[in-house]
């Protein structure tokens, strides 16, 4: 099939590929000409495993084509998905869809025969409606058809994610469109992918309401992990204990840091907005939103309380600074608020990301990037987990360490305490 992504970001790029690799002709088009360029030359603009020898690989194979003539590449596709960005509004709470409404703009005057025009960026629920409004505006109705389809790609594992998915949600109540569509998805169906055709106002309600119900089963654990605290209990056991259920499931019952990334700090805030336009009460998300953003505070506290609350000239090591590993993304990294915040206090920090240097931090004052994890262990009061990367899960301490009196400060429990115990090193974790 013929396919037109709009949209290079992390949605658009990673679907287009994988397309491609399944057969399909592609078009990536993004009006951003230096990132279209880069692409052409296989200069990935993301972080994430395995993309950059699809590109190449599919790229060679002339399935894979990068442009900015939208107009060329609309008229030229049977299939268009919308993967433009929504972020928040700078004012509000709500999901700000000019590129949604930009990009349809722009589809509404380039199409020459039937098309079925996808949304595949996450929108609140009735914009595929007003997609439609403004398509109508200069196209008839049998000419083209508005489809939800949401994306459900975690970032590290976004290609395995798109090649074996739990469900294939098509948003559609027209015939012709979900026929094509299931053809398309057919490979990933014959793997094992659920498909499920549904209304599209419901398809984009299953977004929302799959990414709050996730951000809360976070939340709820590192709830649970500060009362195990107390309790002197170890929340891996209670959360091995709850996820045997099958009811309730293992996955994202780890305690850590707060939630972040590109998904679920701005779609929590969005289903609530939707929610207040159609007049209903999601209190539980409206908590939930609450407490993460409460959590930086609480594991900055901790940091302060395990440096006897003074910060002045004290050497902290953050080990991770991305929102989670196997990814470049900062988007809401709890970093951004912690290592600020520990600077202001006199803190003197260094970090080291596999990721390389983070332009967030290079205004902040005496926080600096190194290029290795010794260097940034090195002569440290603190060494703090921050990031689950397989990097830092066999850590020799003691030998990249040059004095005795430093501590461990293990967000993400990938230390056993016992072992830490026994090689006495002051080792502190998440609800144990």
């Amino acid at each position: 099939m013929k396919i037109c992504m709009i949209g290079t970001g992390y949605v658009g790029l990673v679907s287009g590929v994988c397309f491609s690799d399944l057969g399909n002709d592609v078009i990536c088009v993004d009006k951003d000409k230096n990132k279209i360029n880069s692409l052409k030359n296989s200069v990935i603009p993301i972080y994430e495993p395995g993309l950059e020898e699809l590109v190449k690989k599919n790229y060679k194979a002339r399935r894979l084509k990068f442009t900015t003539n939208l107009s060329k590449a609309v008229r030229s596709s049977n299939i268009i998905f919308i993967c433009v960005g929504t972020p928040t509004k700078k004012k509000g709470i709500g999901a700000d869809l000019t590129q949604i409404y930009s990009a349809s703009n722009e589809i509404s005057k380039n199409i020459n025969s039937y098309k079925i025009i996808i949304n595949k960026s996450t929108v609140p629920v009735t914009t595929g409606d007003q997609v439609e409004k403004i398509i109508l505006k200069k196209n008839k109705k049998k000419l083209f058809s508005v489809v939800s389809n949401p994306e459900f790609l975690r970032e590290g594992e976004a290609i395995r994610d798109f090649i074996y998915p739990d469900r294939v949600i098509i948003g559609t109540s027209e015939k012709k469109p979900s026929r094509i569509l299931k053809q398309l998805y057919s490979p990933l169906i014959s793997k094992g992918a659920k498909f499920l055709n549904t209304s599209r106002r419901a398809a984009e309600l299953i977004k929302y309401a799959s990414n709050a119900f996730l951000a809360t089963k976070i939340t709820y654990i590192n709830e649970i992990a500060n009362m195990c605290e107390k309790l002197n209990v170890n929340v891996e056991d209670v959360s091995i204990g709850m996820g045997l259920d099958n009811r309730i499931g293992g996955r994202f019952l780890r305690a850590g840091p707060a939630y972040g990334g590109s998904c679920f700090p701005k779609d929590t805030k969005a289903i609530l907005d939707t929610a207040t336009k159609f007049k209903t009460n999601l209190s539980l998300i409206k908590s939930v939103i609450k407490s993460n953003e409460n959590r930086s505070v609480l594991l900055t506290s901790r940091i302060l309380k395990l440096l006897n609350n003074n910060l002045r000239n004290k050497k902290i090591c953050f080990l991770g600074v991305t929102f989670k590993a196997n990814t470049d993304d900062m988007r809401d990294s709890s970093c951004t608020k912690m290592i600020p915040s520990l600077s202001k206090r006199g803190a003197l920090i260094n970090y080291y990301d596999p990721t390389g240097e983070k332009k967030e931090f290079k205004k902040v004052k005496n926080v600096n990037f190194k290029s290795s994890i010794k260097s940034a262990c090195i002569n440290s009061d603190l060494i703090i987990i921050h990031t689950e990367w397989n990097d830092f899960k066999s850590i020799n301490f003691k030998k990249i360490m040059n004095n005795n009196k430093f501590k461990i400060f293990d967000m993400r429990n990938i230390y056993s305490y016992e072992k830490m115990k026994k090689d006495k090193i002051n080792y502190f974790s998440i609800g144990r």
